[in-house]
């Protein structure tokens, strides 16, 4: 059996650590599955979702070439669905076009977005994308807040008395 990225197969929980466990597969050969990639949950401590000897559907991730072969769970399964929770807590009521109104009737949490603020994220895309999109983001505004504190400490060093 020729083993590729993507490959469905079944192993038997071989060994299991604090950071993954390990999975027999056919042909004598072992992969590991990380910790990260056993649920779509938070996974705190993997026996809890993996016990040794456990049979189990991995699909290949990664083969370096090293040989080391990466496998994932968590991908096999279907991913829940995700509820918008409201940090604030169900306060005020809804009009009908859902918007929140406060007890006074203005909008709670109602923004503008000018030129000089951010935009509203876009709706997330699929996988890696997404995340390189999240982590470019993050790039420009954690760059963005950095030059606007130096700029700040530049100003407040040069007007400091001596």
């Amino acid at each position: 059996m020729d083993l590729t990225v993507g490959a469905i197969i079944e192993g038997k929980v071989k060994s299991i650590t604090n950071f993954g466990a390990f999975i027999a597969l056919p042909e004598n050969r072992t992969g590991m599955v990380h910790i990260s990639e056993v649920a779509n949950t938070y996974v705190n401590d993997i026996r809890q979702h993996l016990t040794e000897g456990q049979e189990v559907k991995v699909m290949v991730i990664a083969i370096d070439p090293t040989g080391k072969i990466n496998l994932s769970i968590k991908r096999l399964e279907s991913k829940p669905t995700q509820q918008r929770r409201n940090d604030r807590g169900d306060r005020g009521e809804r009009t009908d076009r859902g918007e929140r109104r406060g007890p006074s009737g203005d909008r709670r949490g109602e923004r503008r977005y000018g030129a000089s603020e951010p935009q509203p994220p876009a709706p997330p895309k699929s996988g890696d994308q997404a995340f390189e999109d999240l982590l470019k983001q993050f790039m420009t505004e954690s760059d963005s807040k950095i030059s606007s504190m130096r700029q700040y400490n530049d100003h407040r060093t040069k007007n400091r008395r001596r």
